[in-house]
């Protein structure tokens, strides 16, 4: 398991909040959410509601609340005794999550064949060009972060929700395992073959981009 012993989350970007309270939660959601999947917390780093609460100055009433909702999405653990910390992942885990991703993704290939909008595929050549263009920079975080924004702009073409929902969960774990099992100087994710599923949609040919999907995905 390769762990960043430089993972802190007192290195958690932050901004003003917004202005609504409400939307106070969701935004620290997003914030810590985007360190995950960009991997700038490492499994197994530790979530403390006090140091948080400062660093995004809030009450540890509203980091619980957050953490909690992260834990709902599996990419945090919350422990007797120990508290919240990053979640890792066990090979048997990673095996199901990507399961998962096969089943849940190529549903959403099919509804995305039937429902895509020219203005929509279009938009995503512009992401997965953007993620190569991470990519070639050597810009990790935000390659692996774009990578998972593709198939979460998929599901939005798809035009449900609730598949989106379990497909966004499953993409934050991925990156977990990303970061713990993978090669170095591996690519985990191929720009071409996510240009390769967008023609296919494009085509309207639901056999191809599944198929594409499902090789992708392995």
């Amino acid at each position: 398991i390769m762990n960043n012993p430089a993972s802190d989350i007192t290195s958690l970007p932050t901004s003003a909040p917004p202005g609504g309270k409400g939307n106070v939660q969701t935004w620290i959601y997003d914030q810590v959410f985007a360190a995950i999947l960009e991997q700038r917390l490492a499994p197994e780093t530790r979530l403390a509601e006090d140091t948080l609460g400062e660093i995004f100055g809030v009450s540890r009433t509203v980091i619980r609340a957050v953490l909690q909702r992260l834990s709902h999405d599996h990419v945090v653990d919350i422990r007797p005794n120990r508290g919240a910390v990053v979640a890792s992942l066990s090979v048997e885990e990673v095996r199901d999550v990507f399961e998962a991703r096969r089943v849940i993704e190529n549903g959403i290939i099919d509804l995305a064949c039937q429902r895509r909008r020219k203005s929509e595929l279009a938009n995503l050549k512009t992401l997965v060009e953007r993620e190569q263009a991470a990519f070639d920079a050597n810009d990790k975080g935000n390659w692996i972060r774009l990578s998972g924004e593709f198939h979460l702009a998929l599901s939005e073409i798809a035009g449900n929700r609730t598949l989106g929902d379990s497909l966004r969960a499953l993409v934050s774990r991925t990156s977990l395992a990303i970061s713990q099992y993978e090669t170095p100087g591996q690519s985990a994710c191929s720009q071409q073959e996510h240009f390769a599923i967008i023609a296919a949609i494009e085509a309207g040919d639901t056999a191809a981009a599944q198929s594409q999907m499902t090789d992708h995905l392995a």
